[in-house]
């Protein structure tokens, strides 16, 4: 090859004429890089350039100004042994192309970061492409030619339309499918139409991403907020409640509407027994016996009874067990939920803590109501109440008799046989009265040696039998208890029978009772005696 001065300038690229050691023997004003690679040995193809004549080789040379030249060289053979390097600047296609590659390479991660997988649906509204690596545990080659309806369990996006078959561009619509394990997976999709060259629809693509998890947790987060919202309710319906007696009335009726309950039950164990007692109920219940007799080995009780549905666990306080909430459901309705279950416990350490807070009301009336040696009711404890009975006589016209018992020679029995032996003394009284009178009379220690009975409904006849009934087992039980033979402990009864629809008032009947019995002690005691009736021998009309 002859290649002059001429046609080296000529020359579109960078072009050198090299003898057979290699050194430059003319070159053209685009060879600057190339010659100075050459001249400083940093081609390290020249070797071979020279070697072969029509070989060809890609360099990178650095530039004075900055950067890489990236050269694609040819040499050819010349005459008198010499050689022609010629060159040709691919410096921008090779930066374009990597450029490209690079652009798909990111916008491949990209999507990949950004969804789960990416697909495309073709006019058929089947897969035609699903990303590599698959979608709801199938997968890719699984989906390909399957419709997504095949998978879908719900739908959003107005009127029936699932990004798989939009129309329009869609972004962030959540689509509920089922995956391969046949568990449901939320997808949020964004997609866009495929159109033809008329515009017509020739499919859609687009990328999910499974938000199941924060669905699943926003979902969670919902419920306990709901819980929360629904014991607060519950708790401050009972907080709210003034009367202690009132009190798990309303936990009952507030449980059963926040559940959605057709009854509830809730139980105390009182302190002076160990069977649960039926504290409150709302709405209606079935048999509770069965429930019941499951606390004996577990605290909740979750199963279909008859034709319930029945929810219950114990409460507890200070981890001992104080009462039970029963919840009644009818078989026509649902289940009960694992919220259900969680609420139900919330509202039983609520109601433990409300049956503590009642028991202790409850201890501090007694203690206020009952005579501390003799647990009888005091004597404000005894007035208040038949002062609530007598107005009631008025309204039902029925009798009622008032009897004052007055110890004989009680003062003889702390003095020669000392206090303590006083104190069995009077506790004997106490089982005497006890045993004497019915559930629905009222006995009281007015105070020392000092008792009262109200006989409910009793007139005459049957407060005269009380009376010596009561006289005969007195000098039996509690002769033992005297000081001395000649001061026997024995009775004196002072008894005012309140004829029904009387006018008399309930201080007058006090008055006849209290004058009935100091009759008695001055007469010689050991005796009752009956007051005359208001209005006869004297006593005012």
């Amino acid at each position: 090859m002859t290649l002059g001065q001429e046609g080296l300038a000529a020359f579109p690229g960078p072009a050198v004429v090299l003898d057979r050691d290699g050194h430059i023997v003319a070159s053209n004003g685009r060879a600057e890089t190339l010659a100075a690679a050459i001249a400083q040995g940093r081609l390290t193809c020249l070797p071979e350039l020279l070697a072969a004549p029509g070989a060809t080789s890609v360099e990178s040379l650095p530039v004075p100004s900055g950067g890489t030249m990236i050269l694609d060289l040819v040499s050819l053979p010349a005459e008198n042994g010499q050689m022609v390097v010629l060159a040709r600047d691919v410096t921008l296609e090779r930066n374009l192309r990597a450029a490209l590659v690079e652009s798909r390479q990111r916008y491949k991660d990209l999507v990949e970061i950004s969804s789960d997988f990416a697909w495309e649906i073709g006019p058929d509204g089947r897969f035609v492409f699903v990303s590599p690596k698959g979608a709801m545990g199938f997968a890719a080659d699984e989906l390909v030619g399957r419709r997504p309806a095949d998978f879908i369990l719900c739908e959003e996006g107005g009127q029936g339309t699932v990004p798989f078959e939009t129309n329009v561009e869609m972004e962030d619509v959540e689509v509920w499918m089922r995956q391969s394990d046949h568990t449901q997976v939320c997808l949020l999709a964004s997609a866009t139409p495929i159109r033809g060259e008329r515009g017509e629809w020739r499919g859609a693509r687009g990328v999910c991403r499974d938000v199941t998890q924060e669905r699943l947790r926003d979902a969670a987060l919902s419920r306990a907020n709901n819980r929360e919202r629904l014991l607060g309710y519950i708790v401050r319906t009972i907080r709210d409640e003034v009367d202690p007696a009132d009190m798990l009335k309303t936990a009952a009726e507030a449980t059963a509407r926040a559940l959605g309950a057709s009854g509830c039950q809730i139980f105390r164990i009182l302190p002076e027994n160990s069977d649960f007692e039926l504290s409150a109920l709302s709405g209606t219940a079935g048999d509770e016996k069965p429930v019941l007799d499951s606390f004996l080995g577990s605290d909740h009780f979750d199963a279909d009874l008859d034709d319930w549905r029945v929810l219950a666990t114990v409460c507890r306080y200070r981890h001992s067990i104080n009462g039970a909430v029963l919840l009644w459901r009818g078989q026509d309705r649902p289940a009960w939920s694992d919220d259900d279950r969680l609420l139900i416990d919330d509202v039983a350490n609520q109601v433990g803590l409300a049956a503590e807070q009642i028991t202790n009301h409850e201890r501090v009336v007694k203690l206020s109501r009952t005579d501390g040696l003799t647990s009888l009711f005091n004597r404000r404890a005894f007035f208040d109440e038949i002062a609530r009975r007598f107005g009631r006589l008025a309204r039902e016209g029925k009798p009622a008799t008032l009897i004052y018992v007055d110890l004989d020679n009680f003062k003889a029995v702390n003095d020669v046989h000392g206090h303590q032996r006083g104190d069995h003394a009077l506790l004997a009284v106490r089982d005497l009265l006890r045993l004497h009178t019915r559930p629905i009379d009222l006995v009281a220690r007015l105070g020392g040696d000092e008792f009262a009975i109200w006989l409910e409904g009793a007139g005459e006849e049957i407060a005269v039998q009380r009376c010596q009934d009561l006289l005969t087992a007195g000098k039996i039980e509690l002769d033992p208890f005297s000081g001395s033979p000649d001061k026997p402990l024995h009775f004196s009864l002072g008894v005012a029978v309140h004829a029904g629809g009387s006018r008399e008032t309930i201080e007058e009947l006090i008055v006849r009772a209290d004058k009935a019995m100091y009759e008695v002690k001055r007469s010689g005691k050991g005796a009752w005696r009956l007051a005359p009736a208001i209005g006869a021998e004297g006593e005012e009309a």
